[in-house]
């Protein structure tokens, strides 16, 4: 009787954590970038290199605060902040925003200078991934 005690109690843990999604880090299936590390990226997205274009997504989008942990190591809001302290400056102009993954895969597909990050599922010929989020 026990194990099925432990089982019905693992079910019901497991249905209460949220799945997190596996983050991953796209550029244009053209562009020279091979595999990247987090601070690479981390350049991108937090405004210290202009080499490749960022695009971000919505703030409401889960994926997005799974890729700022992960990657540059920052919350949203903190990096959110980092930004308009550029932008204030006038030292850069803020990335990029599209509405979802699909429209990453667009973005990032119409420019080979462009890198975004969309759930891993979301991953198709359309975009070469550099990083999957650890």
């Amino acid at each position: 009787m026990k194990p099925i005690i432990f089982a019905a109690a693992l079910l019901a843990l497991s249905t209460c954590v949220p799945a997190v999604a596996e983050v991953v880090v796209v550029v244009n299936p053209k562009s020279a970038a091979g595999a990247m590390t987090n601070e690479q990226v981390a350049q991108f997205f937090l405004g210290k290199s202009t080499a490749m274009t960022p695009i971000d997504q919505p703030e409401s989008a889960p994926v997005r605060a799974e890729f700022y942990k992960k990657v540059t190591d920052k919350e949203p809001s903190q990096a959110k902040a980092l930004w308009s302290k550029l932008v204030f400056t006038g030292k850069a102009t803020l990335p990029k925003e599209v509405a979802n993954s699909a429209d990453v895969k667009k973005a990032v597909a119409a420019d080979p200078k462009a890198i975004g990050y969309i759930d891993k599922s979301a991953v198709d010929g359309t975009v070469k991934v550099v990083l999957t989020a650890p």
